[in-house]
Formats: C-alpha cells, structure tokens, sequence
C-alpha cells in the first residue's frame, strides 16, 4: 500500500529542489524528516511540508504504522514558468523565467523479512 502528497506550483526552481529531494529518497520517514530539519536550502521546508503531508495521508486515510514507513518515491517535475522581462542597455529587454516545481512524495511501509 502506497501514500502520496503532491505540492504543485510551488515557486522555486525544480533543479534546486531536486537537490534536497535526493537526499531522502529510500530512507525511513524518521530520518528523512530530520534530514530536511538539518538542511540548509531554501527547498527543505517546503518538501518537508510535502512529506509530512504524504506520512498524514498514509496514517489516516491507510491505517498504516507511521514507524515502518519508507519514502520509496520522491520526485520533482517542472510546472508552469512565470515569464518576466527586465531592461537591458540600449533599449533592449531580456526574458527572465521562474520556473516552478510540481513536488510528489510517495511512502510505503516496508516489508518485514
């Protein structure tokens, strides 16, 4: 049985949420959640929001041990950019995009054995 949460249109960009996403994936919810308390990126918050979100939908809607769970997926996909423009010399404009990032985290309970 598997539980998920999704963040969507949450404005940072996905390379740099990936970064903090890689550091959870596989481990027990426990020490993922501690791992995002101890990292220094803007991105920690948020995913950890994200995550805590996923554990809450596998104890209540589930039923499943909060203490055997397992982040088995964790991934980050790019959403809508923002498209602004900012001046340039001689009149010219040049394009900035802020991206945002589409955050899924899915838990399990692992097997015993």
């Amino acid at each position: 049985m598997q539980a998920k949460a999704v963040a969507r249109t949450v404005r940072i960009a996905p390379r740099k949420v990936r970064l903090v996403v890689d550091l959870i994936r596989g481990k027990q919810v426990g020490e993922a959640v501690s791992v995002l308390r101890l990292t220094n990126k803007a991105a920690s918050p948020v995913v950890e929001k994200v995550l805590k979100s996923a554990i809450a939908n596998a104890e209540h809607n589930y039923e499943m041990d909060v203490n055997s769970l397992v982040v088995t997926e964790a991934y980050v996909d790019e959403g809508p950019t923002l498209k602004r423009f900012r001046p340039r010399a001689m009149g010219r404009a040049s394009q900035i995009n802020k991206r945002t990032s589409h955050i899924t985290i899915v838990v399990s309970e692992k097997k015993e054995g």
